[in-house]
């Protein structure tokens, strides 16, 4: 268990560094950068952080919420979907303390991490992991999957700026 606790803990870490930089990146863009597409069959910044909180929505705040998965992923890569620089954040934000407040909850009780949160929930959708994932590898999943986009959102923003502005305190 003191290996398990200490991949929770590395997650904390780098989810709540991966926040900054996210934040960081999309307060450095206007309206306009939130919507724009690189290319035809690229993904807007605000389809990037749709998906985000869509996943984290799906895979995560149903569990610690015990709500149901009203997700709807096609949605969230849609031509043209709209979304204000506020929006973005707010939802960037959101996805982030989400994430972080059940790493949180694994770390005060760690009898969690081998539990299977999905078990008797209907089968996930559009998933990297299957119903009887474990708590520990459904976030390493998500520890994957969101650092990935992430980084897209990043590399976005570099383009539509050239320079972004760093913050490293």
């Amino acid at each position: 268990m003191e290996i398990a606790l200490e991949l929770v803990e590395s997650m904390l870490i780098k989810f709540r560094a991966e926040r900054k930089w996210t934040l960081q990146a999309i307060e450095q863009l206007n309206e306009e950068d939130i919507v724009c597409r690189p290319s035809p069959e690229s993904n807007s910044i605000a389809n990037l952080v749709a998906h985000i909180s869509g996943a984290v929505h799906s895979r995560i705040e149903t569990i610690l919420l015990d709500i149901s998965d009203t997700r709807d992923r096609d949605k969230e890569f849609e031509k043209g979907l709209q979304m204000t620089k506020e929006q973005a954040l707010v939802k960037t934000r959101d996805a982030f303390d989400i994430l972080i407040q059940y790493l949180e909850l694994l770390k005060a009780t760690p009898e969690l991490l081998m539990s299977q949160p999905f078990l008797h929930r209907p089968p996930l959708t559009y998933s990297q992991v299957d119903n009887e994932t474990t708590a520990l590898n459904l976030m390493m999943a998500m520890f994957r999957e969101i650092h990935f986009h992430t980084g897209q959102i990043i590399y976005a923003a570099k383009i539509r700026k050239g320079q972004l502005v760093w913050d490293y305190t």
